[in-house]
């Protein structure tokens, strides 16, 4: 059956297990897919890419939030009041 790979740079398991940072750094900043059997059973992705994943992941519900909000009433708050 085939499978997409999303990865530019592909490992086996045995490759990983062999030299785990030789693998992560073989994607040169970029995600590696790790093949079981010629399968892609995981995603390795280095600490930085993960991070800027997240990040962008929660901008994306941030937005969310604020669409969702922008429809509904203003509130007048006075510098007093603070």
């Amino acid at each position: 059956m085939p499978h997409t790979i999303l990865a530019n740079t592909t490992a086996s398991i045995s490759e990983l297990k062999k030299n785990p940072m030789a693998t992560v750094a073989a994607g040169d900043g970029f995600p590696v897919a790790v093949l079981n059997r010629n399968e892609p059973a995981f995603y390795c992705i280095p600490a930085a890419a993960y991070e800027e994943l997240l990040d962008k992941l929660e901008d994306s519900e941030l937005n969310r939030i604020a669409d969702e909000r922008r429809s509904q009433p203003e509130v007048t708050v006075s510098l007093d009041d603070l």
